[in-house]
Protein backbone atom coordinates (compact mmCIF):
# COMPACT_ATOMS: atom_id res chain seq x y z
CA UNK A 1 0.00 0.00 0.00
CA UNK A 2 1.13 3.04 -0.91
CA UNK A 3 2.11 5.23 2.35
CA UNK A 4 2.11 8.61 0.46
CA UNK A 5 -1.15 8.07 -1.15
CA UNK A 6 -4.48 10.11 -0.16
CA UNK A 7 -6.94 9.03 2.23
CA UNK A 8 -9.42 8.17 -0.54
CA UNK A 9 -6.64 6.80 -2.46
CA UNK A 10 -5.71 4.39 0.74
CA UNK A 11 -9.40 2.94 0.94
CA UNK A 12 -9.05 1.76 -2.73
CA UNK A 13 -6.04 0.56 -2.59
CA UNK A 14 -6.81 -1.57 0.57
CA UNK A 15 -8.61 -4.74 -1.01
CA UNK A 16 -11.67 -4.51 1.35
CA UNK A 17 -15.05 -3.77 1.06
CA UNK A 18 -15.25 0.00 1.10
CA UNK A 19 -17.43 0.45 3.80
CA UNK A 20 -15.28 -2.12 5.90
CA UNK A 21 -12.29 0.34 4.76
CA UNK A 22 -14.14 3.35 5.93
CA UNK A 23 -15.03 1.83 9.06
CA UNK A 24 -11.06 0.57 9.46
CA UNK A 25 -9.74 4.40 8.33
CA UNK A 26 -12.17 6.56 11.02
CA UNK A 27 -11.10 4.45 13.60
CA UNK A 28 -7.48 4.73 12.59
CA UNK A 29 -7.82 8.49 12.47
CA UNK A 30 -10.40 9.27 15.32
CA UNK A 31 -12.89 11.00 12.60
CA UNK A 32 -16.37 11.05 11.30
CA UNK A 33 -17.25 10.12 7.64
CA UNK A 34 -17.95 13.99 7.13
CA UNK A 35 -14.39 14.69 8.08
CA UNK A 36 -13.58 11.89 5.18
CA UNK A 37 -15.56 13.79 3.15
CA UNK A 38 -13.81 17.18 3.58
CA UNK A 39 -10.10 15.73 3.59
CA UNK A 40 -10.29 12.40 1.53
CA UNK A 41 -7.64 13.83 -1.38
CA UNK A 42 -5.81 14.96 1.41
CA UNK A 43 -2.29 13.29 1.71
CA UNK A 44 -2.81 10.78 4.78
CA UNK A 45 -0.69 10.83 7.62
CA UNK A 46 2.67 8.39 7.87
CA UNK A 47 1.13 7.19 11.03
CA UNK A 48 -3.13 6.94 9.57
CA UNK A 49 -1.46 5.00 6.76
CA UNK A 50 1.03 2.50 8.58
CA UNK A 51 -1.85 1.58 11.29
CA UNK A 52 -4.32 1.32 8.31
CA UNK A 53 -2.37 -0.99 6.09
CA UNK A 54 -1.78 -3.52 9.77
CA UNK A 55 -5.41 -3.28 10.16
CA UNK A 56 -6.87 -3.55 6.48
CA UNK A 57 -4.12 -7.19 6.58
CA UNK A 58 -5.82 -8.55 9.41
CA UNK A 59 -9.53 -8.00 7.93
CA UNK A 60 -8.02 -9.40 4.23
CA UNK A 61 -7.02 -12.46 6.92
CA UNK A 62 -10.70 -12.68 7.62
CA UNK A 63 -10.58 -10.75 11.56
CA UNK A 64 -14.19 -8.73 11.85
CA UNK A 65 -14.27 -5.17 11.81
CA UNK A 66 -15.89 -5.42 15.03
CA UNK A 67 -12.64 -6.77 16.78
CA UNK A 68 -10.57 -4.32 14.73
CA UNK A 69 -12.53 -1.78 16.11
CA UNK A 70 -13.58 -2.51 19.55
CA UNK A 71 -17.12 -1.87 19.19
CA UNK A 72 -20.31 -2.82 17.39
CA UNK A 73 -23.59 -0.29 17.29
CA UNK A 74 -26.53 -2.00 18.28
CA UNK A 75 -29.87 -0.26 18.96
CA UNK A 76 -28.36 2.71 18.12
CA UNK A 77 -25.25 2.51 20.86
CA UNK A 78 -21.96 1.58 20.63
CA UNK A 79 -20.89 -1.19 22.05
CA UNK A 80 -17.32 -2.44 23.34
CA UNK A 81 -16.97 -6.21 21.76
CA UNK A 82 -13.90 -7.95 22.33
CA UNK A 83 -12.70 -11.76 20.63
CA UNK A 84 -14.43 -12.87 23.87
CA UNK A 85 -18.24 -12.15 22.77
CA UNK A 86 -20.22 -12.58 20.12
CA UNK A 87 -21.05 -9.50 18.16
CA UNK A 88 -24.05 -7.69 18.68
CA UNK A 89 -26.42 -8.34 15.40
CA UNK A 90 -29.40 -6.17 14.80
CA UNK A 91 -31.73 -9.68 14.47
CA UNK A 92 -30.98 -9.79 18.24
CA UNK A 93 -33.01 -6.37 18.78
CA UNK A 94 -36.28 -8.17 17.93
CA UNK A 95 -35.63 -10.00 21.06
CA UNK A 96 -35.22 -6.62 23.01
CA UNK A 97 -38.54 -5.09 20.92
CA UNK A 98 -40.58 -7.82 22.42
CA UNK A 99 -39.32 -8.04 25.58
CA UNK A 100 -39.84 -4.11 25.92
CA UNK A 101 -43.69 -4.97 24.49
CA UNK A 102 -44.18 -6.93 27.08
CA UNK A 103 -42.76 -5.66 30.33
CA UNK A 104 -45.03 -4.14 32.88
CA UNK A 105 -43.33 -0.97 34.68
CA UNK A 106 -40.76 -1.90 37.58
CA UNK A 107 -40.87 -5.84 35.64
CA UNK A 108 -37.92 -7.98 36.69
CA UNK A 109 -35.90 -9.40 33.60
CA UNK A 110 -33.03 -11.46 33.50
CA UNK A 111 -31.21 -12.41 30.66
CA UNK A 112 -29.61 -15.50 30.83
CA UNK A 113 -26.09 -15.98 28.57
CA UNK A 114 -25.53 -12.19 28.33
CA UNK A 115 -22.54 -12.18 26.44
CA UNK A 116 -21.34 -8.42 25.19
CA UNK A 117 -24.44 -7.29 27.77
CA UNK A 118 -25.99 -5.63 24.67
CA UNK A 119 -29.56 -6.99 26.07
CA UNK A 120 -29.67 -6.11 29.26
CA UNK A 121 -27.69 -2.83 28.63
CA UNK A 122 -30.15 -1.78 26.32
CA UNK A 123 -33.47 -3.19 28.17
CA UNK A 124 -32.52 -0.60 31.20
CA UNK A 125 -30.88 2.32 29.14
CA UNK A 126 -34.79 1.70 27.02
CA UNK A 127 -36.66 1.59 30.23
CA UNK A 128 -34.83 2.64 33.64
CA UNK A 129 -37.93 1.82 35.36
CA UNK A 130 -36.81 -2.23 35.05
CA UNK A 131 -34.96 -4.47 37.09
CA UNK A 132 -32.66 -5.83 35.18
CA UNK A 133 -30.17 -8.52 35.74
CA UNK A 134 -27.90 -10.50 33.53
CA UNK A 135 -26.00 -13.56 33.72
CA UNK A 136 -22.61 -15.40 31.87
CA UNK A 137 -20.61 -18.41 32.61
CA UNK A 138 -17.32 -16.37 31.14
CA UNK A 139 -15.65 -14.18 33.44
CA UNK A 140 -13.54 -12.54 30.70
CA UNK A 141 -17.39 -11.43 29.27
CA UNK A 142 -18.64 -10.55 32.13
CA UNK A 143 -16.16 -8.12 32.37
CA UNK A 144 -16.99 -6.84 28.64
CA UNK A 145 -20.27 -6.62 30.11
CA UNK A 146 -20.11 -4.69 33.02
CA UNK A 147 -17.70 -2.07 30.76
CA UNK A 148 -20.69 -1.67 28.54
CA UNK A 149 -23.57 -0.76 31.66
CA UNK A 150 -20.96 1.22 33.21
CA UNK A 151 -20.25 3.48 29.97
CA UNK A 152 -23.75 3.75 29.04
CA UNK A 153 -25.40 4.58 32.37
CA UNK A 154 -27.14 1.30 32.60
CA UNK A 155 -27.91 -0.39 36.19
CA UNK A 156 -27.60 -4.19 35.83
CA UNK A 157 -27.20 -6.55 38.32
CA UNK A 158 -24.33 -9.19 36.85
CA UNK A 159 -23.36 -12.74 38.37
CA UNK A 160 -21.46 -15.69 37.15
CA UNK A 161 -23.57 -18.59 36.38
CA UNK A 162 -24.05 -21.52 34.20
CA UNK A 163 -27.53 -20.74 33.21
CA UNK A 164 -30.23 -21.06 35.73
CA UNK A 165 -27.40 -21.89 38.76
CA UNK A 166 -26.71 -18.59 40.36
CA UNK A 167 -29.89 -17.47 40.62
CA UNK A 168 -31.12 -19.53 43.41
CA UNK A 169 -34.66 -19.06 43.54
CA UNK A 170 -35.02 -15.55 42.53
CA UNK A 171 -38.08 -14.89 40.17
CA UNK A 172 -38.26 -12.84 37.37
CA UNK A 173 -41.47 -11.81 35.34
CA UNK A 174 -39.55 -11.69 31.68
CA UNK A 175 -36.86 -13.84 30.78
CA UNK A 176 -34.59 -13.43 27.91
CA UNK A 177 -31.97 -15.37 26.04
CA UNK A 178 -29.41 -15.50 23.10
CA UNK A 179 -27.92 -18.92 23.75
CA UNK A 180 -25.88 -20.87 22.02
CA UNK A 181 -28.14 -22.52 19.50
CA UNK A 182 -26.02 -23.56 16.24
CA UNK A 183 -25.35 -27.36 15.95
CA UNK A 184 -21.95 -28.87 15.50
CA UNK A 185 -20.98 -29.75 12.06
CA UNK A 186 -23.34 -26.52 10.81
CA UNK A 187 -20.56 -25.44 7.94
CA UNK A 188 -21.19 -21.39 8.77
CA UNK A 189 -19.06 -21.99 11.90
CA UNK A 190 -15.97 -22.28 9.81
CA UNK A 191 -16.81 -19.03 7.50
CA UNK A 192 -16.76 -15.53 8.26
CA UNK A 193 -16.61 -13.73 11.00
CA UNK A 194 -18.06 -16.92 12.83
CA UNK A 195 -14.56 -18.07 12.66
CA UNK A 196 -13.16 -15.49 15.12
CA UNK A 197 -15.91 -15.68 17.38
CA UNK A 198 -16.02 -17.45 20.73
CA UNK A 199 -17.04 -21.29 19.73
CA UNK A 200 -18.74 -21.92 22.82
CA UNK A 201 -21.14 -18.87 22.34
CA UNK A 202 -22.13 -19.97 19.26
CA UNK A 203 -22.60 -23.50 19.28
CA UNK A 204 -23.91 -26.25 22.31
CA UNK A 205 -21.38 -29.13 20.34
CA UNK A 206 -24.52 -30.54 19.61
CA UNK A 207 -28.15 -30.44 18.24
CA UNK A 208 -28.43 -27.35 18.48
CA UNK A 209 -31.08 -27.61 21.38
CA UNK A 210 -29.17 -28.53 24.38
CA UNK A 211 -28.85 -24.77 25.72
CA UNK A 212 -32.65 -24.26 24.56
CA UNK A 213 -33.79 -27.23 26.42
CA UNK A 214 -32.16 -25.95 29.95
CA UNK A 215 -33.53 -23.08 29.46
CA UNK A 216 -36.94 -23.80 28.84
CA UNK A 217 -36.96 -26.50 31.47
CA UNK A 218 -35.44 -24.50 34.07
CA UNK A 219 -37.76 -21.28 32.92
CA UNK A 220 -40.83 -22.13 35.24
CA UNK A 221 -38.75 -22.32 38.50
CA UNK A 222 -38.03 -18.64 37.84
CA UNK A 223 -41.08 -16.98 36.28
CA UNK A 224 -44.16 -15.30 37.83
CA UNK A 225 -47.61 -15.96 36.97
CA UNK A 226 -48.39 -14.80 33.63
CA UNK A 227 -44.67 -14.61 32.64
CA UNK A 228 -42.74 -14.77 29.64
CA UNK A 229 -39.54 -16.25 28.26
CA UNK A 230 -38.29 -14.77 24.84
CA UNK A 231 -35.59 -16.93 23.48
CA UNK A 232 -33.76 -16.72 20.35
CA UNK A 233 -32.82 -19.62 18.00
CA UNK A 234 -31.56 -20.60 15.03
CA UNK A 235 -33.71 -20.31 11.77
CA UNK A 236 -34.90 -23.58 11.39
CA UNK A 237 -35.03 -24.27 15.14
CA UNK A 238 -39.15 -21.99 15.27
CA UNK A 239 -40.72 -25.34 15.64
CA UNK A 240 -38.66 -27.12 18.06
CA UNK A 241 -38.67 -24.08 20.22
CA UNK A 242 -42.76 -24.25 19.94
CA UNK A 243 -43.00 -27.31 21.00
CA UNK A 244 -40.72 -27.13 24.00
CA UNK A 245 -42.76 -24.27 25.52
CA UNK A 246 -45.57 -26.25 25.01
CA UNK A 247 -44.00 -29.44 26.37
CA UNK A 248 -43.41 -27.17 29.72
CA UNK A 249 -47.03 -25.53 30.18
CA UNK A 250 -46.40 -22.27 28.20
CA UNK A 251 -48.71 -20.63 26.35
CA UNK A 252 -49.49 -17.59 23.93
CA UNK A 253 -46.92 -19.54 21.93
CA UNK A 254 -45.43 -17.50 19.13
CA UNK A 255 -42.04 -17.49 16.61
CA UNK A 256 -41.21 -14.03 15.13
CA UNK A 257 -39.22 -13.03 12.15
CA UNK A 258 -36.64 -10.88 11.83
CA UNK A 259 -34.97 -8.38 9.29
CA UNK A 260 -34.40 -11.12 6.80
CA UNK A 261 -38.12 -12.74 7.16
CA UNK A 262 -36.50 -15.94 9.20
CA UNK A 263 -37.56 -17.57 12.57
CA UNK A 264 -35.83 -15.68 15.26
CA UNK A 265 -37.34 -15.55 18.53
CA UNK A 266 -39.88 -17.99 20.01
CA UNK A 267 -41.53 -16.61 23.12
CA UNK A 268 -44.46 -17.53 25.39
CA UNK A 269 -46.34 -17.13 28.69
CA UNK A 270 -46.17 -19.40 31.91
CA UNK A 271 -49.97 -18.78 33.24
CA UNK A 272 -49.55 -21.50 35.99
CA UNK A 273 -46.49 -21.62 37.35
CA UNK A 274 -47.98 -22.68 40.72
CA UNK A 275 -48.36 -26.01 39.23
CA UNK A 276 -44.37 -25.90 38.96
CA UNK A 277 -42.41 -26.85 42.15
CA UNK A 278 -40.58 -23.87 44.06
Amino acid sequence: MNTHASYQQLLRQSGLARIDAQVLLLHVCQQSRAWLIAHGDDPALSEHASAFAALAQRRRHGEPVAYLVGEREFFGRSFRVTPDVLIPRPDTELLVELALARAAKGARIVDLGTGSGCIPVTLHCERPDLAVSAVDVSPAALAVARENASRLGAKVAFAQSDWYTALARQVFDIIVSNPPYIEQHDPHLAQGDLRFEPRGALTDEGDGLIHLRRIVAGAPVHLQPGGWLLLEHGFDQGEACRQLLAEAGFTQIATCRDLGDNDRVTLGQLVHPEDCPR
